[in-house]
């Protein structure tokens, strides 16, 4: 285990595809970036008073996407370039890739590059969304029933995501073209997994797309009482008063 932070406003990290390094958010400055062997410090990447989440770099990692908090437009999809240099990360000037009304968020790279995935609330119910990138207009939605979370399989068939309900969901697709074609999602596992939020990760597909890592919930009752119960103390003045007039004889 190597701690690389130490300011305590650190969140959201996200490894390159080469495993160096590993790019986080700040609090009220943007992200950073740090080497993941824990040699060096952390180093700005962007600068921003504004929330700035990480979240996907393309294969090649010459650019990651994330989402940003804008005061009318809420969190809209931005990808910046990057390079990478003996001193280094280093990020280019950021892209706007999609600012609507609609609350954006997620944005993940297809294995190719050349997909990005993402949801909206477009609808009024969070709902997963696939576009060409660079943007080219299409757009194709992928959940019926809510969706969050995209994840792109590594054999390029399939999009897993989570629906509302914490349950795993796939869809497969295939390209033509321009074009993403894909089938209805279908539940890929029965368990539900725990924890889902807004602003990070409570499960991920491993890159080479044979495990799914998940926070899961307590399943017995008896763990669940384990996990949550309530201490309750008794005349604990009393007790303090009895100790401390000991203490000063």
């Amino acid at each position: 285990m190597t701690r690389l932070t130490f300011t305590g406003n650190a969140n959201a990290p996200v490894w390159s595809p080469d495993g160096q390094y590993i790019v986080f958010q700040v609090l009220g400055e943007g992200m950073s970036v740090t080497r993941s062997d824990g040699s060096g410090k952390p180093q700005p990447l962007t600068q921003s008073k504004n929330i700035q989440i990480p979240w996907s770099f393309t294969p090649d990692g010459k650019r990651l996407a994330f989402y940003e908090q804008d005061s009318k437009t809420f969190f809209d999809l931005w990808a910046v370039p990057l390079v990478s240099e003996s001193a280094g990360l280093r990020a280019g000037k950021p892209e706007v890739f999609l600012q609507t009304p609609a609350d954006e968020r997620t944005p993940s790279f297809s294995p190719d590059g050349r997909w990005l995935a993402y949801v909206s609330d477009e609808s009024g119910t969070f709902q997963v969304y696939v576009r060409a990138f660079p943007d080219k207009g299409g757009k194709w939605q992928i959940s019926n029933n809510g969706g969050w979370l995209p994840m792109w399989s590594h054999n390029g068939h399939e999009l897993f995501f989570e629906a509302l309900d914490n349950h795993i969901m796939m869809a497969a697709f295939t390209v033509k073209g321009d074009s993403f074609v894909v089938d209805k999602p279908r539940v890929w596992s029965e368990k539900q997994i725990g924890g889902l939020t807004l602003t990070s990760r409570n499960v991920d597909l491993a890159p080479d797309g044979k495990r799914i890592v998940a926070l899961m919930p307590v399943e017995t009752a008896e763990a669940q009482k384990a996990q949550n119960h309530v201490i309750f103390l008794e005349n604990f003045f009393d007790e303090v008063r009895r100790r401390t007039a000991t203490q000063g004889k």
